[in-house]
């Protein structure tokens, strides 16, 4: 093998020769390798294996040690097998395809759609089925074929799923499936001794190596956008709890800007340079994986943390398996992966016919007959040189699929634009119109869909607006026209619309190639308020809370002011308005610097009369909360002297359950009044929260273990009700009833309302 004190490439290397080198090692002097350039120390491979495409093809299928590759493929199935009831959404399968309910779905084609439920289980078990025979390695090309089948039907079948990790799962199930990752350490490998432990070639790892690098550099060149530089992407998770220790040092605002943005940005574009080098590759080893694991806390995203440490150790030789496990007991070895050095021949790689220096040349053994460059040789080539094209050009390929560019650089699946941008709706209205009656109405935003995505994006607000005017008139509404006023700030702009509100969708033209006509473009130009913005928002009380708005000429706003929402006030920033008091049937027009107060518990409307858009801010104080947080102070107030008994007076019947235990959640039911009983359950929640932080490694992993346990077990179960029902039928219903119940059955209520309210309070955005 190389020289270990090289710098080796990642992508190719000249890694099949271990018991040559040894061979070489103990040899006289004049018999070892010439030394290699400094081109072959860094790269692995010479110049002259780039001169030509017999020099290149044969470069490419150079004999290299399975281990790596067999490992990869054991840890890639085992995460899969344990995404699969997780993300991929086995566990909870009854409540995404509900038979015979009308439900709107949002498939890449139109003509996809979900099989019957239990049909559905059926081919989740083929997916399970394909995951663990990648892991074990065990009837491996048909388990590649299972997995990727089924995998790419349920990914197809629903965008609002789509996201670039679950992309990449399939793109690396579907570079395996062509690989020889059953060499080393799989149950083909005991019923096939040929293929045991025997060479693979170098593109299998030239191609897993470089799709990995794709994923991290690509990243980082599309953070090079000036929202992520600027630190308004993902300025929330500055307030996680794990950048405490960089709060220590340096303010929030700079902990985004540095740490999060900075260092995210730092870090995608160098780690698979870093990952590629020798010299570099234990440095990027911690950095790459202290960036995972806190992406395992600070995001909902599966086994994607995992499956990207699993592909680190691709990055180094491919015999480092042989060499850890060797380390182990001895009484382990029979179920451990092979250790002794060396690989056998394989007729998928390319053996130099002569091997040696001087007089005396050794020819490595099969070399005669696999020395010749092959078919499946070339088209392995090929199919490298074209796959790594197709992945540099599909990020960059938005041009062609216009039709889905909205406020974002295409498809977001297959783009590696991840976290550069974040989003937050402040209204959401969706109207009907009887073509028919005339009659007009509202619809409850997300009425017949389990998704939030279509909000953002033309191709499945056009999905949307279909299903509904087939569901409509189920409710007498025969024909109807669907209009959509949808608000969105991305990346903390102003709150503006992002379609349309006077274009009847259903009606609307749509296609992926043309641009969407219907989309309002994103007011760039208004960028540089968020600055501003800043320091509004700091100049204002705790109380009082403030909502930026920009809109079109010719358009405008109808809102309703909550009863909860006093002292509510429009200021206008730019342009000019003319706000409507629709009770009072008065026109009030603004210019900028001048505002005026709304009542609450009523509409008005804000048309925009400028030859621009028009900027304006919402200031309100939320008096309902605020008269709450000052009933809650004066009700610790009170519990505290109770405490420290310095409270003389009675308490009133009412305030009683002040006294009772801290942990005493009958205390709640005993409270009268509601606001000591929201007071009791709000304390014990922070409390719950508490101690939940607080608790110790051990506990921690309890309390997970306990969680995956009842997910996956629901799983099951609800798998083995399906194939029953397909193997013999449908039992009766008290027994169906009764089987779904115990399949249902949960850890204690507690701890599941505990886990939800956690999830709220980090408050992790759909990204």
């Amino acid at each position: 093998m190389e020289a270990r004190d090289a710098t080796a490439g990642a992508f190719v290397r000249r890694e099949g020769d271990d018991q040559t080198a040894k061979d070489q090692h103990k040899a006289p002097k004049r018999e070892q390798t010439p030394t290699r350039s400094k081109m072959e120390q860094i790269f692995g491979f010479k110049k002259e294996d780039l001169t030509s495409w017999h020099s290149f093809v044969a470069l490419l299928n150079r004999p290299t040690d399975p281990a790596s590759l067999g490992i990869f493929r054991c840890l890639f199935g085992l995460l899969m097998v344990i995404d699969i009831t997780q993300e991929r959404g086995l566990s909870n399968l009854d409540y995404k395809y509900l038979d015979g309910a009308p439900v709107c779905r949002f498939p890449l084609f139109n003509f996809l759609q979900p099989l019957p439920l239990d049909w559905m289980y059926l081919v989740y078990v083929v997916m399970f089925l394909g995951a663990s025979g990648i892991m074990l390695g065990c009837f491996y090309r048909l388990s590649c074929l299972m997995f990727l089948s089924t995998y790419w039907y349920i990914f197809f079948l629903d965008k609002t799923a789509w996201n670039n990790h679950s992309y990449l799962y399939g793109l690396i199930g579907f570079q395996l499936t062509l690989m020889d990752g059953n060499r080393y350490w799989s149950i083909d490998g005991l019923r096939r001794p040929s293929i045991r432990n025997a060479h693979v070639p170098l593109w299998n790892y030239t191609l897993l190596r470089a799709q990995i690098f794709i994923v991290y550099f690509i990243a980082g060149v599309k953070k090079l956008d000036a929202d992520w530089v600027e630190g308004y992407s993902m300025s929330y998770l500055a307030h996680h709890w794990l950048f405490d220790p960089f709060k220590l040092i340096l303010p929030v605002e700079l902990v985004s800007l540095l740490v999060v943005h900075g260092g995210g940005l730092i870090l995608d574009l160098t780690a698979g340079y870093l990952l590629f080098f020798d010299v570099t590759r234990p440095y990027a080893f911690f950095f790459v994986s202290y960036f995972h694991c806190m992406n395992s806390q600070l995001f909902s995203i599966g086994m994607f943390p995992y499956a990207m440490l699993a592909t680190s150790p691709l990055f180094c030789y491919p015999d480092w398996p042989r060499n850890f496990f060797a380390h182990f007991p001895s009484f382990l070895r029979p179920v451990l992966p092979l250790t002794s050095p060396g690989s056998q021949p394989s007729p998928s790689c390319v053996y130099e016919e002569i091997q040696g220096s001087g007089t005396q040349q050794r020819q490595t053994p099969a070399a005669a007959k696999s020395s010749k460059l092959r078919l499946k040789h070339k088209l392995g080539a090929i199919f490298t040189v074209l796959y790594l094209m197709e992945q540099f050009f599909l990020p960059y390929s938005h041009f062609i699929t216009q039709g889905y560019n909205n406020w974002t650089n295409g498809l977001y699946g297959y783009s590696w634009d991840m976290m550069v941008h974040s989003r937050s709706h402040q209204h959401v209205k969706i109207t009907y119109k009887d073509r028919k009656t005339g009659e007009t109405g509202y619809l409850n935003p997300g009425v017949f869909t389990q998704s939030r995505r279509w909000k953002d994006h033309g191709d499945m607000l056009k999905q949307y607006a279909t299903c509904l005017h087939q569901y409509l008139p189920r409710y007498n509404i025969s024909d109807p026209e669907i209009y959509f006023d949808i608000w969105v700030s991305i990346n903390e702009r102003f709150q503006q619309r992002i379609f349309d509100p006077r274009v009847d969708i259903v009606s609307a033209e749509w296609s992926p190639f043309k641009p969407n006509k219907w989309l309002m473009p994103l007011l760039v130009d208004l960028s540089p308020w968020r600055p501003k913005f800043q320091e509004i928002e700091g100049s204002l009380d705790n109380q009082t809370e403030i909502v930026f708005i920009a809109d079109f000429p010719g358009l405008h706003l109808e809102n309703f002011v909550s009863e909860d929402l006093g002292n509510t006030s429009i200021q206008v920033l730019q342009g000019q308005v003319n706000v409507e008091i629709v009770e009072e049937k008065k026109n009030y027009t603004l210019q900028p610097g001048e505002q005026i107060k709304v009542a609450a518990g009523a509409y008005h409307k804000v048309y925009t009369v400028s030859e621009g858009p028009s900027c304006y801010m919402y200031v309100y104080v939320n008096t309902t909360e605020a008269a709450l947080q000052k009933n809650f102070t004066k009700l610790y107030e009170i519990q505290e002297r109770v405490r420290n008994g310095t409270e003389t007076e009675p308490l009133p019947p009412e305030l009683q359950p002040l006294m009772a235990a801290d942990d005493d959640e009958g205390s709640e039911v005993n409270a009268t009044d509601p606001i000591v009983r929201l007071f009791l359950k709000r304390q014990r929640r922070m409390k719950e929260v508490k101690k939940r932080r607080e608790a110790g490694m051990l506990e921690r992993l309890q309390r997970f273990a306990v969680k995956k346990y009842y997910t996956i077990r629901r799983g099951i179960l609800m798998t083995a009700i399906a194939m029953r029902n397909l193997a013999v039928g449908l039992p009766p219903l008290e027994q169906l009833t009764r089987e779904v119940a115990y399949a249902n059955m949960k850890e204690p209520q507690a701890e599941a309302s505990q886990d939800e309210r956690l999830k709220d309070e980090v408050g992790h955005a759909e990204l």
